[in-house]
């Protein structure tokens, strides 16, 4: 992989994002691993249980919120953090699966699942997510297009251990907000769908159960998203540690509660693989994915990457669009 960066020296945060000038590497390794395992595409399709998992997990949140409405703000935010964290880090990585059309075949029966799984997280997201994450797919690095990737001002700010440990714990309002800024997009139907299925819950929450249903499943969001084993996923799946590797995948227990969601090199090659088939994908094609390097442990990820002097919000690769025009030209 060709590429150019603004690290000068070991130990020392760059100044830049680490430059390529090839292409994303999944699309060139899909067809290599398709050519040599075509019974690959028997894994394509969606997950006909997806659903029923969705539907059990946001009722389960649903009825903690309804149970806590009494409780102590204290006792709200220990359940948000040691569970309502992993229920809505769950719907997330649902949102994320149905973004990709992994539960229906039919894209807009996906699209209403997806703001049904929304509903616990209190905030609406899930529309506007498949929007940027489709592109993060499309044109992974890409300058400008590639909204997955720090801003400049982040980088800017975000230059040692106390203010990553900041970035850390807010990272949910930076990947929410950077699109905001940088690449915004007119709001469509589904929008607005999303915004008015979303407020009619948290309003009847309110009106209901009181202010404490709504801050559980508000905190479980915040501090799922932050300082949060789970969310060490934000981080490991394509911050460079290794200057000639830009998506990494972890093969750790909490797979179970993300979608497989970890099996990222096996999500990027084969976004058309639901999160329960991609550990297969790995036992049909092991030569592609056990010589890259790879995690066990989100939470040591976090760690890290605050720690380490050299990594920052610049550690990410980037290209430019020429670079991916000139690619597929070829």
């Amino acid at each position: 992989m060709g590429y150019q960066s603004g690290e000068e020296e070991e130990g020392v945060m760059a100044t830049d994002f680490f430059w390529s000038y090839t292409d994303e590497p999944h699309a060139s390794r899909r067809k290599i691993i398709l050519s040599k395992y075509p019974q690959i595409k028997q894994l394509f399709g969606p997950d006909p249980f997806a659903s029923l998992q969705i539907a059990a997990v946001v009722l389960i949140q649903l009825w903690t919120a309804a149970f806590l409405s009494n409780a102590s703000w204290l006792n709200i935010l220990i359940v948000a953090y040691f569970f309502g964290s992993f229920l809505n880090n769950n719907l997330f990585l649902a949102i994320h699966e149905l973004s990709h059309n992994l539960a229906f075949s039919t894209p807009h029966y996906n699209r209403w699942l997806g703001i049904f799984a929304n509903l616990p997280i209190g905030v609406p997201m899930s529309v506007t997510f498949q929007k940027y994450h489709l592109e993060h797919h499309r044109y992974q690095g890409v300058d400008g297009v590639d909204m997955d990737i720090p801003s400049k001002t982040e980088a800017f700010l975000v230059r040692n251990a106390f203010t990553k440990s900041i970035w850390v714990m807010l990272q949910l309002f930076f990947y929410a907000l950077r699109p905001l800024f940088l690449k915004p997009k007119p709001p469509g139907l589904w929008e607005f769908v999303n915004l008015i299925v979303q407020v009619g819950l948290d309003v009847g929450m309110v009106y209901v159960w009181g202010w404490k249903a709504l801050g559980y499943l508000i905190l479980s969001t915040f501090v799922g998203g932050g300082m949060h084993p789970m969310a060490g996923h934000f981080i490991s799946e394509h911050y460079v540690f290794n200057r000639d590797q830009e998506t990494y995948s972890y093969y750790g227990p909490l797979n179970l509660m993300t979608w497989n969601v970890g099996y990222h090199n096996e999500h990027h090659d084969f976004p058309r693989i639901p999160g329960k088939k991609l550990h297969r994908l790995r036992e049909i094609a092991p030569e592609y994915y056990d010589t890259l390097d790879s995690y066990k442990s989100w939470s040591q990820v976090i760690y890290m990457y605050i720690m380490d002097t050299a990594v920052g919000p610049y550690s990410r690769m980037k290209r430019s669009l020429s670079v991916k025009t000139n690619t597929k030209s070829h």
